[in-house]
C-alpha cells in the first residue's frame, strides 16, 4: 500500500512523533560542508549557523530525554525493590505460619501417638497378665491332680529305700549259696568238683516274656502271674537239667538229688532277685520323672510369679510416670549438644521454685562475699600487726643497742655539762660571751705581741745587718787568712819544720769555736725571724 509504505518512510508507521523517536533523529548536514570554510559564502555560513543550533537543540533535547529516562529508571528499580521486598516479607510470613502450623500438626500427632503407644502397650500389660493368670490357673489344677502323688512321695521313697536293701540282700544271697555249695561239697574229688561247679553256674536258656506295667498304678511292681509264669518256665527247664542224663560219671545219686536241690535253690533266688532289680529301677526311674515334672512346674510357677511382678511394676511405672507434652519457650530449653534432646529422665519444675532457689544462692554468694571481704580485711590487719610487733622488736633492738653504745661510750666534759647543768643553753651563751671577751684581749694581746715583735723584727733586722756587715768582713778576714795559712803551709812545708806553738794553736782554736757560735746564733735568729714574718702574714 502506498500510503502505509509512505508513512513507513516518511513518519516510521506512526501519526505522532514519540519523545523516544528525538534519540533516532539526525540533522542531515548541508552539501557544502565538505568544503573548506574559506570557500563559504555569507549564506553558506548563515545556514551552517543555523544548522550548528539545531544540531545543539537535539544534542540538549537528547540529554534531557536520557535524564528523564534515567530518572524512570531509577524510580523503577526503587519500585521493584519495595515489591520485592514486600514481597519477601510476606513470603517470610507465610514460611512462618506454615512451621507453626506445621508445629502444631506435628505435636498432636504426637500427643496422639503417644496415646496410641500408651493404650497399646497398657493393653499388650493386660493381655500378658491374663495369659500369665490362665497359665498358673492351669498350673494349680495340675498341681491339684497330682497332689496325692506327690503327698505319697514319703511313703514310696521310704518304700523305695527299704526294697533297695531287700534288694542288696538278695544280691549278696547266691554269693553267700554259691560259698555253701563249695563248702558242702568239699569232700567230692577236684574233676567232679569243677564239673559239678560249671552245671552249678550255668544257666538254662528260657523265652524272655515282656512285663507291661499298670500305667495308672506305677509304682506297682509286675504281677505276680508274671513271675510264677517265669519261674514255672525256669522249673520246666531245670527239670530237664536235673535229668540222670546230665549227672557226671561217677558222681553218688544222692549227692545229684542234693545238688539239683541247691541249683533250684540258687535259681529261684536269682529269679527273684531279677524281677527285684527290674521292679526298682522301674520306681526309680517313675519316682525321677515325678521330681523332674515338680522341678519343672516350680520353675515355671516361679518364672510366672516373677513374670507378673515385673509386669505389675511395669503397669505402676506407666500410671506414675506419664509422658506429657509441654511446649516450651525459647530461651527456656538449655541444650548440650546440637542434636535433639531426650527427655526421659527430664524433671518438671515450677519456674518459682527455681527462681527462689536462685535468689537463695544469689543471697549466699553475697554472704560468702562479705565474709570473704571481712577475712580478707582481718588478715590484713593481722598482718599489719604483725609488721608492728616487727618493727617495735627492731625498736627496742635498736635502743637496746644504743644503750649499749652510750654505756660504753667515753663521756667528755662537755657531755657530762650537758647532763649536769639544767639551763645549758644559758650556760652555753655565758661561756660564750666569756669566750668573746677573752678573744679580744688575746687579740688586744696579740696587737701587742705584734707590734713588739715587729720592734723586735726591725731590731733583729738591724743586727743582721750589722752581723752580715761583720760576717762579710770576717769572710775577708777568713780569705785572707786562708791564703796566709796556704801561703805559710807552703812555706812550712818547703821548709819542713813542724813546730807549731802551743800559743798559735790555742788562739786558731778559739777563733774557730767562736766562728762556729755566732754561726749557730746566726741560724737561730733567722728561724725566729721567719716564725715572726709567718704570724705577721
Amino acid at each position: 500500500d502506498e500510503r502505509l509504505r509512505a508513512l513507513d518512510d516518511m513518519m516510521g508507521g506512526v501519526l505522532e512523533i514519540r519523545r523516544e523517536d528525538i534519540l533516532k533523529m539526525d540533522i542531515p548536514p548541508p552539501d557544502f560542508i565538505s568544503r573548506p570554510e574559506d570557500l563559504w559564502t555569507e549564506e553558506e555560513k548563515k545556514v551552517f549557523e543555523e544548522y550548528e543550533k539545531k544540531v545543539n537543540e537535539l544534542n540538549e533535547d537528547k540529554e534531557e530525554y536520557r535524564q528523564f529516562l534515567r530518572n524512570e529508571w531509577n524510580k523503577l528499580e526503587a519500585s521493584i525493590k519495595e515489591t520485592t521486598q514486600n514481597f519477601d516479607e510476606i513470603v517470610c510470613k507465610l514460611s512462618e505460619k506454615k512451621l507453626k502450623s506445621q508445629m502444631v500438626i506435628y505435636q498432636e500427632e504426637l500427643k496422639i501417638v503417644n496415646l496410641i503407644y500408651a493404650l497399646l502397650l497398657d493393653e499388650e500389660l493386660d493381655t500378658r497378665e491374663a495369659g500369665l493368670h490362665k497359665f498358673l490357673m492351669k498350673k494349680k489344677k495340675e498341681k491339684v491332680t497330682l497332689y496325692p502323688v506327690f503327698l505319697r512321695y514319703g511313703q514310696v521313697d521310704a518304700f523305695l529305700k527299704k526294697d533297695i536293701v531287700v534288694t542288696r540282700k538278695l544280691s549278696s544271697h547266691p554269693q553267700s549259696l554259691e560259698h555253701g555249695f563249695m563248702k558242702q561239697f568239699a569232700h567230692i574229688p577236684g574233676d567232679l568238683f569243677e564239673e559239678l561247679l560249671q552245671l552249678y553256674k550255668h544257666r538254662p536258656e528260657t523265652p524272655r516274656t515282656e512285663t507291661l506295667l499298670d500305667t495308672a498304678n506305677p509304682y506297682v511292681k509286675g504281677s505276680p502271674e508274671d513271675y510264677q509264669d517265669a519261674l514255672s518256665l525256669l522249673m520246666k527247664a531245670m527239670d530237664e537239667l536235673d535229668s540222670p542224663e546230665h549227672m557226671p560219671s561217677g558222681l553218688d545219686q544222692s549227692v545229684w538229688e542234693h545238688f539239683c536241690l541247691a541249683r533250684r535253690n540258687k535259681m529261684e533266688s536269682e529269679e527273684l532277685v531279677k524281677w527285684k532289680a527290674l521292679a526298682l529301677a522301674e520306681m526309680q526311674a517313675c519316682q525321677r520323672r515325678r521330681v523332674d515334672e515338680n522341678d519343672k512346674m516350680k520353675s515355671e510357677l516361679e518364672s510366672t510369679f516373677q513374670e507378673l511382678t515385673w509386669l505389675k511394676e511395669e503397669k505402676m511405672k506407666l500410671q506414675q510416670n506419664p509422658t506429657v507434652q509441654f511446649l516450651l519457650k525459647q530461651g527456656q530449653v538449655e541444650l548440650g549438644s546440637t542434636q535433639i534432646p531426650e527427655y526421659s529422665d527430664a524433671i518438671l519444675i515450677d519456674r518459682r521454685v527455681v527462681e527462689e532457689l536462685n535468689c537463695t544462692l544469689a543471697a549466699q554468694g553475697e554472704k560468702k562475699i562479705t565474709a570473704m571481704v571481712e577475712f580478707k580485711d582481718f588478715s590484713k590487719g593481722i598482718i599489719q600487726l604483725e609488721w608492728e610487733h616487727k618493727k617495735m622488736k627492731m625498736q627496742i633492738q635498736d635502743l637496746k643497742e644504743k644503750a649499749r653504745d652510750i654505756v660504753i661510750l667515753p663521756i667528755s666534759k662537755d657531755c657530762q655539762l650537758f647532763l649536769t647543768v639544767q639551763n645549758y643553753d644559758a650556760h652555753i651563751t655565758q661561756h660564750l660571751a666569756g669566750m668573746e671577751q677573752s678573744l679580744g684581749v688575746m687579740d688586744k694581746l696579740h696587737k701587742k705581741n705584734v707590734k713588739n715583735h715587729q720592734k723586735k723584727v726591725r731590731e733583729l733586722k738591724k743586727c743582721i745587718h750589722l752581723k752580715e756587715q761583720a760576717n762579710y768582713e770576717l769572710s775577708l778576714q777568713l780569705k785572707e787568712m786562708l791564703v796566709s795559712v796556704s801561703e805559710r803551709m807552703h812555706i812550712f812545708e818547703a821548709a819542713d819544720t813542724r813546730d807549731i806553738s802551743e800559743k798559735n794553736t790555742r788562739q786558731r782554736y778559739q777563733e774557730i769555736v767562736k766562728q762556729k757560735h755566732l754561726r749557730n746564733h746566726i741560724r737561730e735568729q733567722e728561724k725566729q725571724l721567719a716564725i715572726l714574718q709567718s704570724e705577721i702574714e
